[in-house]
């Protein structure tokens, strides 16, 4: 059976955001974070309807630690690949997080158009979360040009 894709509507009609937040609690309890106890997790819609969720994962160099968001999309793409439509963050408390500015370009890199993001203001545009982004198109553009 195949799972038909989300579309979504100028208000994200069609997104369970109850569903992703409770994927992205269910995450934050699996995060390894022995140094900060700052737990985080993650949860995302996919084109193809599936949900994926990563949590953070601390290393005592601090800065090999990885983000919820790393971890999302490396299941993200383990598990089959495809596009985020929408997408959820959490700290321990359960409480909205936004992205830092190294996940928002890793969100970039994998978000389908429209995607959603739910902030602590409500839901965002990928555009409006990372605007003016560079992305796999400036990639292309750059490799036809100097061929």
């Amino acid at each position: 059976m195949t799972a038909s894709i989300p579309r979504i509507g100028q208000n994200g009609s069609g997104i369970d955001w109850k569903r992703l937040e409770s994927a992205a609690r269910a995450a934050m309890t699996r995060a390894y974070v022995p140094y900060s106890s700052f737990p985080v997790g993650a949860a995302a819609l996919v084109d193809d309807g599936r949900v994926v969720s990563g949590c953070n994962i601390e290393n005592a160099s601090l800065g090999l630690t990885l983000c919820a968001e790393c971890s999302l999309v490396s299941h993200l793409q383990m598990s089959g690949g495809g596009k985020i439509v929408a997408f959820y963050c959490v700290n321990g408390d359960g409480e909205i997080l936004m992205p830092c500015g190294r996940c928002r370009q890793l969100l970039h890199e994998f978000h389908a158009p429209g995607m959603l993001l739910m902030s602590p203001e409500g839901q965002l545009t990928m555009e409006e979360v990372l605007p003016q982004a560079f992305g796999p198109e400036h990639m292309t553009e750059y490799f036809e040009r100097t061929r």
